[in-house]
């Protein structure tokens, strides 16, 4: 029978990350002492006061269909996390809830998108901006930064981007997967760029937003004159270690959360009942609750960055949040490693997983191809066995 497959589908690229944590399990599968340090997810369990709250809501026997924009209380709860934590003003209206962040980026990518609608992706990305903005029918826009560069892009580099067929820009801070953080500075200069640009729409991805080893806590909503072309994405995966609960939240322009609400609608409908339930103590906790995983990931990107410091062809900047590093490794590229060509990023993360056990990403997931990300939302153990591995390969 022939490829009865849509072309959308045909043409959409395999996620990088689960494609790898994919690989990691089946060689594990079949017997190797895998490390994955591929996949952004906390090792720490859930605060007991999520599962509590969890618990009591099957006890209090919530089982039936949510709201499709998710429950009033837990939307009260978003909009009183975004002015505590963010100085954002947001009201019921603005806000939507979502199952994962991820969907509520592809909500907007549906919502905003018309077929060649161009969409800038300050480069490196998280690795589903681009299938995510193409399957919508939009044309992801590269904007290249480098180690040099903190991995942040400039105001001239994206000024030279916009086109009249700009629509969107999608970018998160800290960043998935260099851990780079944007100051206020730097983000207000890139404002200046946009406002100059009205028909572009601001996506900023703050799933990370409590992982963040810096004193800058900025928001593109905050500038007045950005938070009506601006929407802030955000979730309880990575703070909260909640990643299975899938649970992620946006606030905007009402128009548009009442369009991400009919297009859910269609899709998904509400988010789980008890993960909700659970989110609205996450969120009701302050961030104070949280900070010893914050604490401990800063303790590990210390571990990490020492010991990949350690390894020869290892170029490392200091990430400022996350749980990643984004190593330069192309000092690798055109090599043989025990008889085995290095010719990408591709094929460096490839001999590490079948020759060291160690599972990382490919950098050109992320458009940049010169780097590999890995994780340390792993333990200590884990990160020093997995770096030990890494050394002896490459020796």
């Amino acid at each position: 029978m022939s490829n009865q497959l849509s072309d959308r589908v045909n043409n959409m690229a395999t996620s990088a990350t689960l494609a790898m944590a994919a690989k990691a399990r089946e060689l594990r599968e079949a017997g190797k002492d895998i490390i994955g340090l591929s996949l952004g997810e906390p090792d720490f369990t859930i605060p007991e006061f999520v599962k509590e709250a969890a618990i009591k809501a099957i006890e209090e026997d919530y089982h039936s269909y949510t709201p499709v924009d998710g429950y009033t209380e837990l939307k009260k709860a978003v909009a009183k996390k975004f002015e505590r934590d963010n100085n954002l003003d947001y009201s019921l209206s603005q806000i939507v809830v979502s199952t994962g962040a991820k969907q509520t980026l592809a909500n907007l990518a549906q919502v905003l998108l018309n077929k060649g609608d161009e969409v800038l992706l300050p480069a490196p990305y998280w690795v589903s901006y681009a299938d995510i903005s193409k399957v919508a029918g939009g044309v992801p826009v590269e904007i290249k930064s480098s180690i040099e560069t903190d991995f942040k892009v400039t105001p001239q580099a994206l000024e030279a981007a916009i086109t009249p067929k700009t629509k969107m820009m999608i970018y998160s801070s800290p960043c998935n997967p260099s851990g780079s953080v944007y100051s206020r500075e730097e983000l207000r200069a890139l404002a200046d760029v946009l406002v100059k640009h009205p028909q572009i729409i601001v996506v900023s991805d703050e799933i990370y937003e409590h992982i963040n080893f810096t004193d800058d806590r900025v928001s593109m909503a905050q500038f007045e004159d950005m938070y009506s072309r601006t929407v802030t994405v955000n979730g309880v995966s990575k703070a909260y270690s909640m990643t299975g609960w899938r649970i992620g939240y946006m606030g905007g322009p009402e128009y548009i959360a009442r369009a991400c609400t009919k297009m859910q609608g269609q899709v998904t409908s509400g988010a789980n009942c008890i993960a909700q339930r659970a989110t609205i103590a996450a969120l009701e906790n302050p961030p104070s609750k949280i900070q010893y995983m914050v604490d401990a990931f800063k303790e590990r990107r210390t571990l990490i960055l020492d010991l990949l410091n350690d390894i020869p062809g290892f170029k490392t900047n200091e990430p400022e949040g996350a749980f990643y590093v984004f190593p330069n490794v192309s000092h690798y590229f055109g090599k043989t490693l025990n008889g085995k060509k290095i010719e990408n990023a591709s094929d460096f993360a490839l001999y590490l997983l079948e020759e060291a056990n160690v599972a990382t990403v490919t950098g050109e997931a992320f458009g940049n191809p010169e780097c590999i990300r890995i994780s340390y939302a792993a333990s200590e153990k884990d990160i020093k066995e997995a770096m030990k591995r890494i050394k002896k390969a490459l020796a």
